[in-house]
């Protein structure tokens, strides 16, 4: 028995992938597609995916915001696990990478439930917030520019409901946010924002241990 979280070699990754992980067809798709394309690490892990849609449906989520969309597996995700009158809000300004996207989302019949903005993400969440939709969403999936991490938080602070969680990308950043010598810009971003949310009062907080770190932060 362990009561630490187990280092997870090739090996015990397979067989977590083997043994859990039931991904749908365009999801394994967009994926091979996606380990292809020269930002290929930006790919959330299949199994982070399965996770939160695991956590959307057991929320009872029907609207939610995917805040960077790169090639659009996390939003694909999470529209198939979505109600048919479920919405994600997908935010980006890239049309090169959103172009797969939406191939893929169509080829998923899932078309229907994404709104694609192709703007700058803050302009984005900004234009919800003064359209009067404040505590009217469900989820929020965190993973664009790092910098811009606690501005996409608080946005999306207040567009959820009470209840609603807010899930974010990257926050071990491989490791290096806990090297104190490692002072790299975005490193000392993401550090600073892992302790900014450790000490907010508005949130229940968990931080998971999954692909390159999850933290999940329920409005109280």
């Amino acid at each position: 028995m362990n009561s630490k979280t187990l280092d997870v070699n090739e090996n015990l990754y397979q067989y977590i992938l083997d043994i859990s992980l039931k991904e749908h067809p365009v999801l394994a798709e967009l994926r091979e597609i996606t380990a292809q394309h020269l930002a290929a690490v930006m790919q959330i892990a299949p199994e982070q995916g399965q996770f939160m849609a695991w956590l959307v449906q057991l929320i009872g989520a029907k609207k939610t915001l995917d805040i960077g969309v790169f090639t659009g597996y996390s939003a694909l995700a999470i529209a198939l696990a979505l109600p048919k009158d479920g919405k994600v809000i997908a935010c980006d300004y890239d049309p090169r990478v959103t172009d797969i996207a939406q191939t893929y989302w169509k080829k998923a019949g899932v078309t229907a439930k994404i709104d694609l903005k192709l703007a700058p993400a803050l302009e984005t969440l900004d234009s919800l917030i003064a359209n009067g939709e404040a505590g009217t969403f469900d989820f929020s999936f965190i993973d664009a520019d790092k910098r811009n991490y606690i501005n996409y938080f608080e946005k999306s602070l207040t567009l959820l409901r009470p209840g609603g969680v807010i899930a974010i990308d990257n926050v071990l950043w491989s490791g290096r946010v806990a090297n104190p010598d490692d002072g790299d810009k975005r490193t000392a971003s993401i550090r600073a924002f892992n302790q900014s949310l450790y000490e907010d009062s508005r949130i229940a907080l968990s931080l998971l241990a999954i692909a390159d770190g999850l933290t999940l932060a329920r409005k109280l």
